[in-house]
């Protein structure tokens, strides 16, 4: 556990200044609602599996660019992806979220949606 002499608060503020300069400024509190944890979870949750999909998407189009797929491959990695979407949309709906809520600010990269 970090004592107060171990944090710098010179850098919590630069690095605070950082995230606001991205665009995502940092909370004053973090939100500890207990009826709301379920779907904080969620959202975290289904936010990393949305930036792996977009991963596995990316490393299959550079696979099928490249010519290293079959066309049964590119039709099984097609249908996987279209169900991978779907139970997405299926989880999003139980959860009551919105696709916008699992965005991340990537810095330089971007967007993730």
């Amino acid at each position: 556990m970090l004592s107060k002499a171990c944090v710098d608060p010179e850098a919590v503020e630069d690095f605070r200044d950082e995230m606001e300069q991205a665009g995502r400024a940092l909370p004053d509190r973090v939100g500890a609602d207990p009826d709301k944890v379920e779907q904080g979870l969620a959202k975290l949750v289904l936010t990393i599996i949305q930036l792996l999909i977009r991963l596995l998407e990316k490393q299959a189009i550079r696979r099928i660019d490249r010519g290293g797929l079959s066309s049964e491959e590119i039709d099984r990695m097609g249908i996987t992806f279209m169900k991978l979407e779907n139970k997405m949309e299926e989880l999003k709906k139980a959860f009551g979220l919105e696709g916008e809520e699992l965005n991340l600010n990537l810095g330089p990269l971007g967007d993730l949606m």
